[in-house]
């Protein structure tokens, strides 16, 4: 059996048809031995009994299919009283032998299809939970304190795609934050969904199952955030940070142009990717503070959790910390500088040994020029293009994402980050999966 078990592993229907073949022959083993020289006392309950209780509960079944596969196997007992009886070693037996050696065996039977039932029920209400709407889960991607991002593959199309979703218990349903989570989740999906930059994260589906679990698909992407980049590899040169944040402008562009403030900027926010042939491809994600312009301060309350300020304490622009003045799309600028800050240096604009030290530095300390901190040479006017970006005034930052952009085009000399540069970087630190397609020597890379 465990021969057989090994050759058939990919077919695994086969491997339990053959395992309930296995059953019944090891059944009629034991009760041809257990008969074969009669015992001269009363009847007792046979080995076959263990078998039929135990085998079924390992070897999952569907309980109809149990309770034949048992009745078969407790049959093999009569049948070997059959063979003792024509082969003359038993010529004295009787009717009430015979019932009480084989009654034993049949009310196995029928018990063993309640444990059974009882995990075949939870084997399908696994299944159930593993399933949203048209997508299978897969793997845990991550979790947060809300919710959890899963690695899911839609049954039809066989697309893979991420799927986020939160839970009702994890939420709570008479927990004060519980319209907050769902609104928030609610706004991330109408705005990914409403935005058709390349660069920003793509939506495919959104809902809510009948248990109230909240949740939307998008596009699986193949890389890492800013966050994992630097503390994995360490400071990028100036050339590819620039390339990287032009593409986050473009996200925000869109996104300002219509109306949005993104609200929570930052590095485990960005990915870059391997998007078809192309590498270092930036996508944003997480438009759960996302708000509109000019939105009322009440409704930007309702959206925020109870004595908590909006977004990321180390990416946070001053304006916000000190409530001073209605925030608009300038703090996407700050939060992008403080990304940029990251980038180049490795550290924080600004440290300090709690969140409200940390906040009041970004309202009124001022941040030390990335090049006296990093090991790389980083251009005068990069400097001075991420020091306006974490002006305390928002009059004095970059206006839009597309002066910013403009502006960061020009601060570093040379051709910049190149397609080859990023082609080796990526063929050196994160190559193609083996499954996946790999790109001829005709593509680009």
């Amino acid at each position: 059996m465990a021969f057989l078990a090994r050759r058939v592993a990919h077919k695994p229907q086969l491997s339990l048809d053959a395992g309930s073949g296995f059953l019944v022959v090891q059944c009629l083993l034991i009760s041809i031995l257990s008969q074969w020289t009669p015992v001269p006392i009363a009847p007792r309950v046979s080995w076959v009994c263990v078998a039929i209780l135990f085998y079924p509960a390992i070897v999952p079944n569907t309980p109809a299919k149990t309770l034949w596969i048992s009745l078969l196997a407790a049959s093999t007992e009569p049948l070997a009283i059959l063979l003792t009886y024509l082969r003359g070693a038993h010529p004295d037996i009787s009717a009430l032998y015979v019932i009480w050696s084989v009654l034993p065996n049949y009310l196995c039977a029928f018990l063993v299809v309640i444990p059974v039932k009882i995990i075949h029920g939870m084997g399908q209400q696994v299944k159930r939970a593993r399933e949203l709407g048209s997508y299978r889960l897969e793997e845990s991607l991550g979790k947060g304190g809300m919710g959890e991002i899963f690695r899911a593959t839609h049954q039809m199309l066989a697309r893979p795609a991420a799927l986020k979703l939160i839970r009702p218990e994890i939420i709570g349903t008479n927990s004060p934050n519980a319209r907050v989570v769902i609104e928030r989740f609610r706004r991330e999906a109408e705005a990914a969904a409403s935005l058709r930059s390349p660069h920003t994260i793509s939506l495919y589906d959104y809902g809510m199952a009948q248990d109230g679990t909240c949740f939307f698909v998008m596009e699986l992407l193949d890389g890492l955030d800013l966050q994992t980049l630097v503390e994995r590899f360490g400071p990028i040169e100036p050339a590819r940070g620039v390339h990287l944040l032009r593409q986050v402008c473009d996200s925000l562009e869109e996104a300002h142009a219509r109306g949005l403030v993104h609200r929570d900027i930052k590095p485990s926010n960005v990915y870059t990717c391997r998007l078809g042939l192309a590498v270092d491809f930036v996508k944003v994600l997480d438009f759960g503070l996302v708000k509109a312009a000019g939105e009322g301060g009440r409704e930007a309350a309702l959206l925020t959790a109870p004595n908590s300020a909006t977004g990321t304490p180390a990416y946070m622009a001053p304006e916000v910390v000190r409530g001073d003045r209605v925030a608009d799309h300038r703090v996407d600028i700050y939060a992008l500088g403080c990304v940029a800050y990251w980038l180049l240096t490795g550290r924080l604009v600004f440290n300090a040994p709690n969140t409200i030290q940390l906040m009041y530095q970004h309202a009124n300390a001022t941040p030390v020029p990335p090049s006296e901190l990093s090991e790389l040479e980083i251009p005068p006017a990069l400097d001075r293009v991420i020091l306006a970006c974490l002006a305390k005034d928002p009059d004095d930052r970059p206006q839009t994402a597309r002066e910013l952009s403009h502006r960061l085009s020009t601060a570093v000399p040379g051709e910049g980050w190149t397609e080859g540069q990023a082609c080796k970087w990526w063929d050196r630190h994160r190559p193609a999966s083996a499954s996946a397609e790999r790109p001829n020597r005709l593509t680009r890379c």
